[in-house]
């Protein structure tokens, strides 16, 4: 154990202390960020059309991550025979964008003035919903000065498509954003996978979404392919953005979620697929979203939702140090 930092200082177990993201320092001055990753809550979720709570999501996610903030020295993966997240990883946690009731354009608003904070901070942004409908504040943030990165590409993790135009008036409620994402002229296309059985989106919208550069799969179809051959699809070079919403996965590993979806996901197969992908672009942001903890007692969801950030975020870096 000698030379880890194990020997000194407080054992600041998982239940010990503040819950911020993995137990990472906390940064309430938005120009003050000194990171390579800042992570940013959204806990918007009036843009639901079934059932409501994932406004709950960034606390639930936070509070799961602190299982996995043992440790000073990151992550040893044994069969990648890789160290994960170790120290030289800079991760800090902005908190969440102010949220206001029934206002969905101030809300939305809020969240992208923090995502374009840790753009101009130079630090990744990973914001944690919230309903799906907080990822369209999200690609927003990528017009301005704050981020002169390029043209992007949207790699979607996904039960539903989120690709209505416009319904009954509304057109930023969680069935939106992808469709708000390719309008968009600097995002070039979307990888659109886990899209399966009745979706929210009428079959109009997937041919609007082919027709606006969507690769659209099925988890059956991305099964068929592997990971290796799933992740070819994406355009090379290609800077991404990944979004993944919670219900992706079977409701088996995570009923935590307002529109659960049955014949998802299981980890193993989300967590190649990231991994292929990281080896291959540059990962320029990334959300997760639609984790609702009161549909799960057992805290799982939430669980698997800490876990896969975190390692989603162990690869970005290993390739980079």
């Amino acid at each position: 154990m000698s030379g880890h930092g194990y020997e000194s200082g407080r054992l600041d177990l998982p239940f010990v202390g503040i819950s911020t993201f993995g137990k990472r320092p906390f940064v309430a001055d938005w120009d003050a960020i000194d990171a390579d990753v800042a992570i940013l809550g959204a806990p918007f979720d009036a843009g639901t059309q079934f059932r409501s709570g994932a406004r709950f999501g960034p606390r639930g996610v936070r509070e799961a991550s602190t299982l996995f903030s043992f440790g000073h020295a990151g992550a040893y993966d044994h069969e990648d025979d890789a160290t994960y997240l170790p120290a030289s990883v800079r991760i800090v946690d902005m908190g969440d964008a102010d949220i206001v009731h029934t206002d969905t354009d101030r809300s939305h608003a809020n969240i992208e003035t923090g995502v374009r904070a840790a753009l101009k901070a130079g630090a990744l942004p990973v914001t944690i919903g919230g309903d799906h409908s907080i990822n369209i504040p999200c690609i927003r943030a990528y017009d301005g000065p704050e981020y002169n990165g390029g043209d992007i590409h949207i790699l979607q993790i996904d039960a539903h498509l989120d690709f209505v135009d416009e319904r009954h008036g509304v057109r930023h409620g969680h069935g939106n954003p992808m469709r708000r994402a390719a309008e968009q002229p600097y995002v070039t296309g979307l990888t659109q996978v886990g899209i399966r059985n009745v979706s929210s989106t009428a079959k109009e919208g997937y041919d609007d979404a082919r027709a606006m550069g969507s690769d659209i799969l099925s988890v059956r179809q991305a099964r068929a392919l592997g990971a290796l051959q799933l992740a070819a699809r994406i355009p090379a070079g290609a800077r991404l953005y990944i979004t993944i919403d919670i219900d992706a996965f079977c409701p088996s590993i995570a009923p935590g979620t307002g529109t659960p979806s049955h014949g998802g996901f299981l980890y193993y197969e989300v967590l190649e697929l990231l991994q292929q992908v990281v080896r291959n672009h540059d990962i320029v942001g990334i959300d997760l979203v639609e984790v609702a903890p009161d549909y799960d007692p057992t805290g799982s969801t939430s669980i698997l939702a800490a876990q896969l950030l975190l390692n989603l975020l162990g690869f970005i870096f290993h390739k980079t140090r």
